[in-house]
């Protein structure tokens, strides 16, 4: 029997009756997803029902053989998958194109999983990517260069310790691949269309390479050559999956991970990898710059974006997002945006909404501070939002 697939839309409440939902499913989700999901027991305040509300994440979280949860977006489908491929530096590899036609977020992680068990079927096809490792091992024969301090050191060993290299593919750009696909097929969200797929790729890597965990972390900034550079698009994808496939859930005797996208973080990491494509050529962008205070104790911030002079390295703009929709920018926020501004000795303080704020503002803090709340509109054109979005920040 299928499950029944209770959808939630961001920050948009729901309200169930007090038996329709069972209570180890309220607890599990109370107890493992609760950053997720906000519940709130049944009282005479609320007509003794239960009210659950998606708390700014997207995605699928298969809780039991009985009940999922699909949290919905309420940016437009179509434009979380651009957003996608602009925060995972896809957009050059175009692998997401045909896909704008899904619906969900568990369908997307399906055939995004499909298209990475092809690709590492292809590469293995072609040949996996090998390199020459060193190894000390000890061996009956020679093999290599004997290691002659240690078997000096130990005369009564029967085996001669070897320094050798090995032309191997257990190597981490394989290894990252074997185990991405472990992670998909533990989720319980992929289906029949891409399952075999997933199992066939995971299948004959296991006779490669070695299965170690990986962090998202472990697929940036890797250094590529003529011999591997087609495994950017692949562990641009690893990244994706193992950053939004969520911590264990176990009820019964079924394991499944959920697949949850944080969109606080990938609206931060869209508006970044935006600016960064399209930023005029006088300005570099940084994301996550870290600044630390001399005091005791020492104290240290992270700015999600400052841009930069390229000619002079002055920070013209410090950004800070915020995927809300408030009717106007929060205090908090406001001094918060200044401190990075003093942190920086910027003049120019920007909070980034991802919709237009019924009361914006624009103004003066202190005596050079400028501090200004502006919209990367996510509801249309991206595209154009973002250029909408630019040409305000620049003042043009």
């Amino acid at each position: 029997m299928s499950p029944r697939v209770i959808e939630l839309r961001e920050y948009e409440p729901q309200w169930f009756a007090n038996e329709e939902l069972p209570e180890e499913i309220l607890k599990a989700l109370h107890d493992s997803f609760s950053a997720q999901v906000a519940l709130e027991a049944p009282s005479f305040l609320n007509g003794q029902r239960w009210k659950l509300t998606s708390q700014g994440w997207v995605g699928y979280i298969p809780l039991s053989e009985q009940f999922h949860f699909s949290l919905v977006p309420k940016v437009p489908v179509r434009n979380l998958f651009g957003m996608l491929e602009y925060a995972y530096r896809l957009k050059g590899f175009r692998i997401l194109e045909g896909l704008t036609d899904s619906e969900c977020i568990a369908e997307l992680y399906d055939r995004l999983a499909l298209i990475l068990a092809r690709k590492v079927l292809d590469r293995v096809r072609k040949g996996l990517y090998r390199s020459y490792v060193a190894e000390n091992e000890s061996l009956p024969y020679v093999h290599g260069r004997i290691d002659v301090p240690a078997q000096i050191r130990k005369p009564e060993r029967v085996k001669l310790l070897c320094d050798f290299e090995e032309h191997t593919a257990d190597l981490e750009e394989n290894q990252i691949l074997l185990w991405t696909l472990t992670r998909i097929l533990v989720c319980g969200v992929c289906t029949d269309r891409s399952l075999p797929s997933v199992r066939q790729a995971r299948r004959v890597l296991q006779g490669f390479a070695t299965s170690y965990p990986f962090s998202a972390e472990k697929c940036v900034d890797r250094l590529y050559n003529r011999l591997n550079d087609d495994y950017a698009p692949m562990h641009a994808l690893c990244r994706f999956f193992l950053e939004h496939t969520g911590p264990t859930q176990r009820i019964g005797d079924r394991r499944m991970l959920p697949v949850l996208v944080n969109m606080e973080r990938l609206f931060e990491l869209f508006v970044v990898e935006w600016l960064g494509v399209n930023l005029p050529s006088c300005f570099s962008s940084i994301a996550q710059e870290h600044v630390t205070f001399q005091m005791q104790p020492q104290v240290s911030i992270k700015i999600d974006i400052t841009i930069n002079d390229v000619a002079t390295g002055q920070t013209c703009f410090v950004l800070d997002t915020k995927y809300k929709a408030p009717n106007e920018p929060a205090s908090a926020d406001i001094e918060q945006v200044v401190a990075y501004a003093e942190a920086k000795n910027c003049r120019q303080a920007v909070l980034v909404y991802p919709t237009a704020l019924p009361r914006p503002i624009r103004m003066l803090w202190g005596k050079n501070i400028n501090v200004e709340s502006l919209a990367f509109q996510l509801d249309g054109d991206l595209e154009q939002g973002g250029r909408e979005f630019l040409r305000k920040l620049l003042g043009k």
